[in-house]
């Protein structure tokens, strides 16, 4: 039983967390979790304030991350990091993705706040209807290049710049349309195919491979893993039958010969499904 002094917190944090008793970081989390509570989807996402401990994180990360991408990340994605420069400038909202000038205005995307985990079902409904559900919290300092859940890194840097090209939101919408009729097997083997494309999709350039997959993009430890990491061909029979792991860097993961590639298999395998 809870005693009457105890703080109560709405966010449920892992045993292995860093945040876990560090009570001025849970309050916060409480704090933006309202927030995306409270939003009303079709209208833009609330700013959130974010603190200057919380930009110094971002700027810490992206002082680790930018290199990484620069060195291991897909051509495509480069490409379109360097057009939004997200490190430029304090932690980006949400609201300003799809705004004139933002990285989303040409795909039509839109990201809204969630404030807490979805079931795969109401994340791919979500997606079916142009909308990529985000967190909007920044992980603990003590650990800025580590998070044992998503946070705003993986949304920004994972999410943000692959949603920008037109394949890849192209693919999302199909992988929405394809859940609302599938049944618990198909929809297992529509969340593996997502898993091994969007979050940890890979392509060969010039032999090497190169991340795409947002799992991949958003973590300096994936990345600097990626080389040495066993690479399978990317065959979406193959892959939709792969169980994932969520609690370590991928032990396998499989490669394309191309973005084009990787998004036009991922594609027709998921527009076959019944």
């Amino acid at each position: 039983m809870r005693t009457p002094t105890e703080p109560h917190f709405e966010v449920r944090l892992d045993a292995d967390h860093p945040g876990l008793h560090d009570q001025n970081y849970r309050r916060r989390r409480d704090q933006i979790a309202r927030l995306a509570r409270d939003h009303v989807s079709g209208t833009p996402p609330e700013r959130v304030a974010y603190t200057d401990e919380e930009n110094e994180t971002w700027a810490t990360i992206g002082s680790h991350l930018r290199p990484s991408l620069e060195r291991h990340a897909a051509r495509e994605v480069v490409e379109s990091m360097a057009r939004w420069a997200p490190w430029s400038a304090p932690i980006p909202q949400l609201a300003d993705l799809s705004a004139p000038g933002g990285p989303l205005e040409a795909t039509g995307f839109v990201f809204e706040p969630v404030h807490g985990l979805l079931s795969s079902r109401d994340f791919f409904a979500a997606l079916r209807r142009g909308v990529f559900r985000s967190t909007q919290y920044m992980r603990h300092p003590s650990r800025p290049l580590y998070t044992p859940e998503p946070d705003l890194v993986h949304e920004l840097v994972g999410h943000a710049g692959t949603f920008a090209i037109p394949g890849v939101a192209e693919l999302s919408v199909a992988f929405g349309e394809a859940a609302a009729g599938a049944d618990a097997d198909q929809l297992a083997m529509l969340e593996r195919l997502y898993w091994y494309s969007v979050e940890f999709g890979v392509v060969l350039e010039e032999g090497e491979p190169k991340a795409f997959g947002a799992g991949l993009l958003s973590s300096a430890g994936e990345l600097g893993a990626l080389p040495r990491t066993e690479l399978r061909p990317f065959d979406p029979a193959t892959v939709s039958n792969t169980v994932y792991v969520t609690d370590r860097v991928q032990p396998v993961l499989f490669a394309a010969g191309s973005l084009g590639e990787l998004l036009g298999l991922t594609l027709e395998a998921v527009r076959a499904m019944p």
